[in-house]
Protein backbone atom coordinates (compact mmCIF):
# COMPACT_ATOMS: atom_id res chain seq x y z
CA UNK A 1 0.00 0.00 0.00
CA UNK A 2 2.82 2.48 0.47
CA UNK A 3 4.52 1.68 -2.67
CA UNK A 4 1.30 2.52 -4.24
CA UNK A 5 0.76 5.95 -2.06
CA UNK A 6 4.71 7.02 -3.30
CA UNK A 7 3.27 6.48 -6.81
CA UNK A 8 0.66 7.69 -6.19
CA UNK A 9 2.51 11.08 -5.57
CA UNK A 10 5.04 10.76 -8.07
CA UNK A 11 2.37 10.96 -10.65
CA UNK A 12 0.59 13.84 -9.12
CA UNK A 13 3.64 16.08 -8.60
CA UNK A 14 4.68 15.09 -12.03
CA UNK A 15 1.06 16.24 -13.66
CA UNK A 16 1.61 19.25 -11.93
CA UNK A 17 4.85 20.39 -13.20
CA UNK A 18 4.11 19.26 -16.59
CA UNK A 19 2.38 22.56 -16.69
CA UNK A 20 5.16 24.58 -15.78
CA UNK A 21 7.58 25.52 -18.46
CA UNK A 22 10.99 28.31 -18.57
CA UNK A 23 9.84 28.84 -21.55
CA UNK A 24 7.37 32.23 -21.11
CA UNK A 25 5.00 31.87 -23.85
CA UNK A 26 3.89 35.02 -26.31
CA UNK A 27 0.13 35.34 -28.14
CA UNK A 28 1.71 36.36 -31.01
CA UNK A 29 5.09 37.16 -32.11
CA UNK A 30 7.36 39.97 -31.20
CA UNK A 31 9.78 41.72 -33.43
CA UNK A 32 13.40 41.51 -32.23
CA UNK A 33 15.33 44.82 -32.85
CA UNK A 34 18.54 44.22 -34.70
CA UNK A 35 20.93 45.79 -31.99
CA UNK A 36 19.65 42.71 -29.88
CA UNK A 37 20.77 40.24 -32.15
CA UNK A 38 24.72 39.06 -31.22
CA UNK A 39 27.40 37.59 -33.31
CA UNK A 40 26.49 39.14 -36.96
CA UNK A 41 23.81 36.89 -37.26
CA UNK A 42 22.27 39.58 -39.79
CA UNK A 43 25.58 40.88 -41.55
CA UNK A 44 25.69 40.01 -45.48
CA UNK A 45 29.00 38.28 -44.78
CA UNK A 46 30.19 34.92 -42.89
CA UNK A 47 30.79 35.78 -39.18
CA UNK A 48 34.31 35.37 -38.27
CA UNK A 49 35.84 36.00 -42.08
CA UNK A 50 36.90 38.06 -44.09
CA UNK A 51 33.78 39.27 -45.67
CA UNK A 52 33.16 35.91 -47.04
CA UNK A 53 30.02 34.84 -48.61
CA UNK A 54 28.41 31.90 -49.71
CA UNK A 55 26.22 32.01 -52.72
CA UNK A 56 23.61 28.73 -54.00
CA UNK A 57 22.33 27.98 -57.05
CA UNK A 58 19.76 24.97 -57.91
CA UNK A 59 21.47 22.30 -59.77
CA UNK A 60 19.34 19.19 -61.57
CA UNK A 61 20.12 15.62 -60.07
CA UNK A 62 18.63 12.56 -61.47
CA UNK A 63 16.04 9.93 -59.74
CA UNK A 64 14.12 7.13 -60.60
CA UNK A 65 10.37 8.61 -61.41
CA UNK A 66 7.37 6.72 -60.82
CA UNK A 67 7.64 4.78 -64.19
CA UNK A 68 11.31 3.36 -63.75
CA UNK A 69 12.34 6.66 -66.01
CA UNK A 70 15.40 8.93 -65.32
CA UNK A 71 13.77 12.46 -64.01
CA UNK A 72 15.88 15.71 -63.23
CA UNK A 73 14.83 16.99 -59.81
CA UNK A 74 16.73 20.43 -58.27
CA UNK A 75 18.81 20.49 -55.43
CA UNK A 76 20.76 23.49 -54.02
CA UNK A 77 24.46 23.55 -54.02
CA UNK A 78 27.07 26.46 -53.22
CA UNK A 79 27.98 27.89 -56.36
CA UNK A 80 29.90 27.30 -58.52
CA UNK A 81 28.60 23.80 -58.38
CA UNK A 82 31.35 21.03 -57.56
CA UNK A 83 30.89 17.42 -58.39
CA UNK A 84 31.19 15.92 -55.08
CA UNK A 85 29.27 18.15 -53.76
CA UNK A 86 26.53 17.85 -56.19
CA UNK A 87 26.89 13.78 -56.04
CA UNK A 88 26.60 14.01 -52.51
CA UNK A 89 22.71 15.69 -52.98
CA UNK A 90 22.17 12.98 -55.06
CA UNK A 91 23.16 9.86 -52.89
CA UNK A 92 20.80 12.06 -50.04
CA UNK A 93 18.21 10.53 -52.13
CA UNK A 94 14.66 11.74 -53.38
CA UNK A 95 13.23 14.67 -50.69
CA UNK A 96 10.34 12.87 -48.71
CA UNK A 97 7.42 15.04 -50.85
CA UNK A 98 9.73 12.94 -53.69
CA UNK A 99 9.31 9.45 -52.04
CA UNK A 100 5.87 10.16 -51.25
CA UNK A 101 4.87 10.73 -55.38
CA UNK A 102 6.44 7.65 -56.51
CA UNK A 103 9.67 8.68 -57.26
CA UNK A 104 12.80 6.64 -55.51
CA UNK A 105 17.06 5.60 -56.05
CA UNK A 106 18.83 3.26 -57.54
CA UNK A 107 21.84 3.98 -56.04
CA UNK A 108 22.37 2.43 -52.55
CA UNK A 109 21.33 4.54 -49.73
CA UNK A 110 25.16 3.09 -47.41
CA UNK A 111 27.12 4.63 -50.68
CA UNK A 112 30.35 6.49 -49.58
CA UNK A 113 31.70 8.54 -51.83
CA UNK A 114 35.48 8.78 -51.32
CA UNK A 115 35.92 11.58 -53.95
CA UNK A 116 34.76 13.37 -57.19
CA UNK A 117 36.38 16.24 -59.86
CA UNK A 118 36.52 16.75 -63.38
CA UNK A 119 39.49 17.01 -65.18
CA UNK A 120 39.23 17.72 -69.03
CA UNK A 121 35.47 17.39 -69.72
CA UNK A 122 35.38 13.28 -67.59
CA UNK A 123 33.95 12.81 -64.39
CA UNK A 124 36.35 10.78 -62.29
CA UNK A 125 34.00 9.45 -59.21
CA UNK A 126 36.02 7.24 -56.76
CA UNK A 127 33.19 5.15 -54.51
CA UNK A 128 33.78 3.19 -51.05
CA UNK A 129 32.11 0.23 -52.69
CA UNK A 130 31.08 -1.17 -55.89
CA UNK A 131 27.64 -1.70 -57.48
CA UNK A 132 27.93 -5.10 -58.75
CA UNK A 133 25.75 -5.58 -55.65
CA UNK A 134 22.62 -4.23 -57.35
CA UNK A 135 20.65 -6.42 -59.30
CA UNK A 136 21.24 -5.69 -63.59
CA UNK A 137 18.43 -2.89 -64.05
CA UNK A 138 19.26 -0.81 -61.06
CA UNK A 139 23.18 -1.32 -61.30
CA UNK A 140 22.25 0.41 -65.00
CA UNK A 141 19.78 2.95 -63.30
CA UNK A 142 22.39 3.72 -60.72
CA UNK A 143 25.71 4.51 -63.48
CA UNK A 144 22.64 6.66 -65.19
CA UNK A 145 22.07 8.84 -62.56
CA UNK A 146 25.42 9.36 -62.07
CA UNK A 147 26.60 9.94 -65.83
CA UNK A 148 23.41 12.48 -66.23
CA UNK A 149 23.58 14.42 -63.18
CA UNK A 150 27.69 14.34 -63.55
CA UNK A 151 27.10 15.81 -67.04
CA UNK A 152 24.93 18.77 -65.45
CA UNK A 153 28.05 19.43 -63.06
CA UNK A 154 30.41 20.01 -65.94
CA UNK A 155 31.27 16.22 -66.98
CA UNK A 156 30.24 16.93 -70.49
CA UNK A 157 32.21 13.88 -72.10
CA UNK A 158 31.16 11.40 -69.39
CA UNK A 159 32.37 9.60 -65.96
CA UNK A 160 34.93 7.61 -65.30
CA UNK A 161 34.02 5.13 -61.98
CA UNK A 162 36.57 3.42 -59.70
CA UNK A 163 36.35 1.65 -56.67
CA UNK A 164 39.01 2.58 -54.05
CA UNK A 165 41.20 3.67 -57.12
CA UNK A 166 40.34 0.63 -58.93
CA UNK A 167 38.62 0.85 -62.41
CA UNK A 168 35.30 -0.64 -62.57
CA UNK A 169 33.17 -1.70 -65.63
CA UNK A 170 30.11 0.05 -65.78
CA UNK A 171 27.09 -1.33 -67.38
CA UNK A 172 25.51 0.25 -70.32
CA UNK A 173 21.58 0.26 -71.57
CA UNK A 174 22.13 -1.74 -74.49
CA UNK A 175 23.77 -4.43 -72.25
CA UNK A 176 27.60 -3.82 -72.96
CA UNK A 177 30.16 -3.08 -70.42
CA UNK A 178 32.24 0.44 -70.41
CA UNK A 179 34.87 1.56 -67.97
CA UNK A 180 34.15 5.17 -69.89
CA UNK A 181 30.46 5.80 -69.53
CA UNK A 182 29.05 8.84 -72.05
CA UNK A 183 25.72 10.66 -70.95
CA UNK A 184 24.58 10.00 -74.61
CA UNK A 185 24.61 6.07 -73.96
CA UNK A 186 21.94 6.53 -70.85
CA UNK A 187 19.45 9.26 -73.12
CA UNK A 188 17.21 6.57 -73.79
CA UNK A 189 16.44 6.33 -69.63
CA UNK A 190 14.75 9.79 -69.64
CA UNK A 191 11.43 10.07 -68.90
CA UNK A 192 9.65 10.69 -72.38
Amino acid sequence: MRRLLALGGVALGALALSGCTLVPTASSPERIARHQIPFGLLSKTIPGTNNGRVRFITQPVYIVDATGHLAPSSRIVPSPPVLATVLRQLIVGPTQIESFAGYSSALPTNLVLLSASIKNGLGYIDLATPLSHLSRSDRILAVGQLVLTAHDAGAARGIVITVAGELQQSLLPNGAAASTVSPSAFLSLLNP
